[in-house]
């Protein structure tokens, strides 16, 4: 089956290169060691003595960031990480963050053949680690072949990728069969795996750790001063969280139905894709509304809607709002993009129907009275114009957040006891 895969990725990558082509184009900032992407990383020097060496892939930001706790853990245990990414705002992001946490930083190759053999050869790792979903069959089989252990932390499955990989069973295999511990983010991911045919004992939940993400907590003159950068007058503000297509137009007309309530209130909107800005610049024009973007500068008066189009300022920007909207979760999106940094802040979630990757936790939210789900736009509108009226229901939603993440935390540790004791099973290094 591996070779059907290596004969099948060419046509494909021929059919869908344009397409990631122009992405790449508009997101912008792939030029730097685009050679990456074939293989063509820097030849490591070998390992110092008694020291190991572990390639940790993250996809992107969200994972990139999760990620810096582990990073630090492997640093006080003198083992050497080499980073990579697909992104580019993941690999910016890398390069601010890490440099001093890794042997070097570099994007991950297309998983084809003779490219991610080129990449194993140079990077010469002990152990992977691959996050999430980034289970690539032929990183794997590299894996394999050479005897290097791999650990899949933080594991899950969209209902989108459990559906397919049901049905297709024998590429499933490809995906799983050359992992040696899933590390899951659920019970329900867990139980997925088990399903499709992952040994039990290789499968242990660890739960997220992107609730273990260390927050910077901003004192009262921070959030005054970004308040004013922004643009940000007296009032209320509206978050709209990792926004989608279409999502930022239901954020419109949900803060119109608070000020129509004649309550002062705000729309920070954080898309998603910052390459989106002109798109949501052309909406908000016609819309009428005074607004700025954070990449501008500082906002020279207040305005009704500021666009925060930077990467990893999530967390920081999530503490300005009193109200958080999820992204990806308006019909017609049904993924949804994690609530956890609302969570982590203690702060009044509300998300779309569509939160299918982050199902477990947006039904633990709810049954806690942390969060409220909305049907459509409409009554987006309806139940922020009610938050908005009601201080005391802002406070309870938030405090059940905040209980909600403390319970919830640990997966770090439970993740690197795992991963410690893989690393232990390793030959004694030269």
């Amino acid at each position: 089956m591996l070779w059907v895969y290596r004969l099948l990725f060419v046509p494909a990558l021929i059919v869908l290169a344009p397409r990631y082509i122009w992405r790449m184009r508009r997101r912008g900032g792939y030029k730097e060691n685009f050679g990456h992407r074939f293989g063509a990383h820097p030849r490591l020097r070998a390992a110092r003595p008694g020291v190991r060496r572990v390639w940790l892939q993250a996809v992107s930001v969200g994972e990139m960031l999760a990620i810096g706790p582990l990073l630090e853990k492997f640093r006080l245990d003198g083992v050497e990480v080499y980073l990579t990414t697909t992104t580019s705002t993941g690999y910016s992001l890398a390069n601010d963050r890490y440099r001093g946490l890794s042997v070097g930083i570099g994007y991950f190759p297309l998983d084809w053949w003779p490219f991610s053999a080129r990449a194993w050869r140079r990077i010469q790792p002990d152990l992977v680690i691959i996050t999430e979903g980034e289970r690539w069959p032929e990183h794997m089989h590299q894996a394999a072949k050479r005897g290097v252990p791999v650990v899949c932390i933080n594991a899950r499955l969209s209902d989108r990728s459990f559906a397919r990989m049901r049905r297709f069973h024998a590429f499933a295999g490809l995906m799983l069969h050359d992992i040696t511990r899933l590390l899951p983010s659920s019970a329900q991911d867990e139980a997925r795996f088990i399903e499709l045919g992952v040994a039990r004992d290789r499968v242990t939940t660890t739960g997220n750790i992107k609730l273990d993400l260390p927050v910077q907590r901003l004192v009262a003159t921070e959030v005054e001063k970004l308040r004013a950068e922004l643009g940000i007058g007296p009032g209320l503000v509206l978050l709209g969280s990792s926004t989608w297509p279409g999502e930022e137009e239901a954020l419109l007309d949900a803060l119109r139905a608070v000020q129509d309530l004649g309550i002062k209130c705000t729309l920070l909107l954080v898309p998603r894709h910052a390459e989106r800005r002109l798109e949501i610049e052309r909406l908000l024009r016609r819309g009428g509304l005074k607004f700025h973007f954070r990449t501008q500068g500082k906002a020279l008066e207040e305005v009704d809607v500021t666009v925060a189009d930077t990467t990893g300022e999530l967390r920081k920007l999530t503490q300005l709002a009193d109200i958080v909207f999820v992204g990806k979760s308006l019909p017609p999106h049904t993924e949804g993009q994690t609530p956890v940094e609302a969570a982590a802040v203690a702060r009044p979630i509300v998300f779309g129907p569509g939160m299918s990757n982050f199902r477990r936790i947006a039904e633990e939210l709810l049954a806690v009275g942390a969060a409220r789900q909305v049907a459509d736009a409409e009554d987006l509108s309806t139940q922020a114009a009610k938050l908005a009226h009601d201080a005391k229901q802002r406070e309870a939603l938030a405090a059940a957040a905040a209980s909600w993440h403390r319970e919830n935390a640990g997966a770090i540790d439970r993740t690197w006891r795992i991963v410690r004791a893989e690393l232990a099973k390793l030959p004694n290094p030269a």
